[in-house]
């Protein structure tokens, strides 16, 4: 199988910490990863500003890129579910697109679906309090809404729970969103710290020592409210966790 590491902007200028976690714990899993040097923005930040026009040739220059790959694995369901989810009003015409969004995974996904791993050998004896990301649980399906009255699944806390020693938080509201929403941080920079808070609130009632999710935007808003509140929990993105790094300190 080749399979191709997407790796999101913020994540290559800020956190590289969180890409080659994700290339060493494929790699541990015996997944030959690929890095199309080319790649650039999938074009989330144009598209959810109301830019198509910006966002289209990115669009298109991401299904030229990773187009002939078995898979396309991302740390990433906010940037997965733009390929996915939101390409098909741009590419509609694009023949390689419909093959392409079959094959593009958010990373807890392919572990649970493509891989279907059962077994990870890494000790994390801390509690963890595991944050939903929207886009990852609206959009790509990661885990059951609580609202629903169906049966509750949650693949990033199906992989944690591999793990020895690990202890959950529970949360009073597991999947509210913490605020972030790109640039909806900006442009309602009030609200977005507030939700953030609120989210913060709940981890540190829940005792929560680490705090992690699958989208390190999300993992950027609160880690930045954590720091300035001086609030004693860490933060580190799940593939970090699961392939075994250190709880920064």
């Amino acid at each position: 199988m080749r399979v191709a590491l997407f790796v999101p902007c913020y994540i290559d200028q800020l956190y590289p910490r969180v890409a080659m976690a994700t290339l060493d714990l494929l790699e541990q899993l015996g997944v030959d990863v690929e890095f199309p040097a080319a790649q650039t923005c999938c074009g989330q930040p144009m598209l959810n500003s109301g830019c198509d026009t910006d966002a289209l040739p990115l669009a298109e220059r991401f299904v030229e890129i990773f187009s002939g790959y078995d898979a396309i694995v991302c740390p990433s369901g906010s940037c997965v579910s733009m390929v996915k989810n939101h390409y098909d009003h741009l590419l509609h015409e694009n023949a390689n697109y419909d093959t392409l969004r079959t094959q593009i995974f958010e990373l807890c996904e392919f572990l649970v679906d493509v891989l279907k791993i059962d077994s990870l050998p890494v000790k994390f004896p801390y509690k963890v309090g595991l944050h939903s990301s929207c886009h990852g649980l609206r959009e790509l399906r990661l885990a059951s809404d609580s609202e629903l009255n169906a049966p509750e699944f949650n693949k990033p806390k199906q992989l944690l729970a591999l793990l020895d020693g690990v202890e959950f938080a529970e949360l009073k509201r597991k999947d509210e969103c913490c605020g972030f929403g790109g640039t909806f941080a900006v442009s309602e920079e009030a609200v977005s710290c507030t939700m953030g808070r609120d989210r913060i609130a709940d981890h540190l009632q829940a005792g929560t020592q680490v705090l992690t999710a699958g989208d390190m935007s999300c993992l950027m808003h609160l880690a930045g409210l954590i720091k300035r509140e001086k609030q004693p929990i860490r933060v580190m993105h799940i593939a970090e966790i699961l392939a075994g790094y250190e709880v920064p300190q």
